[in-house]
């Protein structure tokens, strides 16, 4: 027991009283006082000494409370066992999110596909730290160097998390001189404290996939094969010539610029301005020019008679022989290379898929020559702020728009925007590394907006099923349950590279095990029940095949062949799901199937001439309808 001169040091309240239990309470509040001082004392936490009570009592306000009575206010007993707990929400922090399930299927599928193609244009892959030192990024950027995210200072070097994979690629190479030349692609996060819309796929954190060719070469070819890659890309990922290549040269932009008179300091500001036609009509586009930038009103219209101006060669034509434009030297530059830009495009045959947009400026100051994005139809917002205006008066109240955090993707004047985006920039690597320049040009996909626009699609035509997981074959049992017998099946279809599974359960009842096959819609399962395991074989069975089918109970096979039987009727399969898609143009991807996918079979095998299956070959054709449940 603590002697009683001894301090209490374990104890640090704000006010407390300590008095024989015997003395009347100092305090002026209710009888309940003396009801909880009997109640505490015996407590193992506050009665230190058994002649001392050590309490808190719930706080009663008197008019003669002051720091030297403290027994005039006191704290409720629950303070010292409990501290009360603010109000916390479960939540990812706002423009971010947690990916599971379909969501990673589909997103996986379009990482693997956009690898597939940097890879076969000779790309090589690099990584970079996630943060970078302050200055690297400073100055980068133009206007939109305020959505950069920057860490707090912690005592050591000023750092802020990366805005895009193109700067850091910059300073690699100029940290690497050895390396002059290099096709590089990078698929990363990054980082923009941007307004978020998350069913647009508008985030603070979202991955970019990159593909930069570094080097000196002959002019526009390697800006030609960027392009190529762009449709390759779009082509692979389904999208069937449902985009738009726009393409503008930095050079025609700037040589129009001077034309119109646009003062020289003020040639990137206006760039930004003009950028801003995707989503606003050209009045609001002038206002912001004369009225925040300050340019002159005429200089401002003859601006607008140009870059609202789209085409391909014809247009290019038309400035060509616009007298003042070519008499200008940045314009004269520009032209020469779009005109040869597009004899190469149509020699790689994909000039039927770019747009020559005047109105393309692309705001980062990096870019010096060619710049280009990819639109598709959900890039634009369902209505403009003009339109929006025109319609509905918005209150001049300050907030009525939301804070800069607020989710806007119930925003009809918020589109997705571009899904890809790049472009030349020559001179970024010598900011670096002083005099020794690399010329580059690359583009970079926005994997979260081709995300946001493939999930509304699939919504929209409501015929499509994707898969959590790609396994082939679900290994069951009868009866016993067969534990370790189904535990060597699934190593031996492992071992032969066949992906697998099995219920981990010793006795798994069979509609368990039925339903966790049909979940994830695996096409094959193996069955093993008393006979099989006597005689050393297996009972292979496709999922969903109809009523009076030939296999509908499966085949039996040994099991030394059983690994060799799946894989040729896994590629069967294959084989006829890519047949369906090219007979009725569906995409089947990844587990990516429609609802018309089972009739499309069918007339593909109809119009097959007719063969004898190989011994313990499924007869095509003949699955039930897929089921309305997706999943299934």
């Amino acid at each position: 027991m603590r002697p009683k001169s001894a301090p209490i040091k374990s104890l640090s309240l704000s006010r407390i009283t300590a008095r024989p239990l015997s003395s009347t309470p100092a305090c002026r509040c209710p009888p309940s006082c003396l009801a909880l001082t009997r109640r505490y004392r015996h407590s193992k936490f506050l009665s230190l000494d058994p002649s001392i009570t050590v309490f808190s009592l719930p706080r009663y306000a008197s008019s003669s409370s002051s720091p030297s009575n403290p027994t005039t206010t006191l704290e409720s007993p629950t303070s010292l066992e409990m501290a009360p707990k603010n109000k916390f929400e479960l939540k990812t922090p706002k423009g971010t999110k947690d990916w599971e399930g379909k969501d990673m299927v589909i997103r996986d599928h379009i990482f693997n596909t956009i690898t597939q193609v940097f890879k076969r244009h000779g790309g090589v892959t690099i990584d970079t730290p996630v943060f970078e030192l302050r200055e690297i990024l400073a100055g980068k950027y133009g206007e939109d160097s305020k959505l950069i995210y920057d860490l707090a200072d912690q005592g050591g070097e000023i750092c802020s998390l990366r805005y895009d994979l193109t700067v850091p690629f910059a300073r690699f190479l100029a940290m690497n001189k050895q390396i002059q030349n290099i096709k590089r692609y990078h698929i990363a996060k990054v980082y923009r404290r941007d307004q978020p819309a998350m069913t647009k796929g508008r985030m603070r954190e979202f991955y970019q996939c990159d593909f930069d060719i570094a080097g000196t070469y002959d002019p526009m070819l390697p800006d030609a094969e960027v392009i190529r890659i762009i449709t390759e890309v779009f082509e692979g990922l389904g999208w069937n010539g449902g985009y738009t290549i726009k393409l503008n040269h930095r050079k025609i932009l700037d040589g129009i610029f001077q034309v119109c008179g646009v003062p020289e300091d003020k040639i990137r500001t206006i760039s930004s301005a003009v950028d801003k036609l995707d989503k606003l009509p050209w009045a609001d586009v002038r206002k912001e020019m004369t009225e925040e930038k300050g340019l002159d009103g005429e200089v401002a219209d003859r601006i607008g008679e140009w870059v609202v101006l789209k085409g391909k060669q014809d247009l290019l034509q038309k400035l060509q022989s616009t007298e003042s434009l070519a008499a200008n030297e940045s314009m004269k530059k520009g032209m020469e290379d779009l005109a040869l830009l597009f004899e190469y495009l149509e020699a790689f045959g994909c000039l039927d898929r770019v747009s020559f947009d005047l109105s393309l400026a692309r705001g980062l100051d990096y870019y010096t020559g060619l710049i280009y994005e990819v639109v598709t139809q959900g890039s634009a917002p369902e209505v403009t702020p003009g339109q929006e205006n025109a319609e509905s008066k918005p209150s001049k109240k300050k907030g009525k728009k939301g804070s800069e955090d607020d989710d806007r993707s119930d925003d009809p004047t918020v589109g997705v925007g571009s899904v890809a985006a790049g472009g030349r920039y020559d001179n970024l690597v010598g900011m670096f590394s002083g005099k020794s320049q690399i010329p580059c040009v690359g583009i970079s996909f926005g994997v979260d907006r081709i995300f946001s626009i493939t999930k509304a699609k699939m919504a929209a035509e409501k015929n499509a099923a994707v898969r959590n997981n790609d396994v082939d074959v679900y290994v069951m049992a009868f009866g016993q349950g067969y534990l370790k017998e189904r535990m060597s099946v699934c190593a031996k279809l492992w071992e032969s590279g066949i992906k697998a599974e099995f219920l981990y359960k010793v006795k798994p009842k069979l509609p368990a095990q039925f339903k966790a096959a049909e979940a994830n819609g695996v096409p094959f399962a193996i069955f093993l029940g008393e006979d099989e395991v006597k005689s050393g074989k297996v009972k292979i069975k496709e999922m969903g095949l109809q009523e009076g089918h030939p296999e509908k109970e499966g085949i039996l096979v040994s099991m030394s062949d059983m690994a060799k039987e799946i894989k040729v009727r896994l590629q069967r399969k294959r084989e006829l799901d890519e047949m369906t898609r090219q007979a009725e143009g569906l995409r089947v991807v990844h587990g990516i199937k429609g609802d018309e996918v089972k009739d499309a079979e069918k007339k593909v095998e109809d119009a097959k001439p007719e063969t004898t299956p190989a011994a313990g070959e499924a007869t095509p054709g003949t699955e039930e309808p897929a089921p309305s449940n997706p999943t299934a």
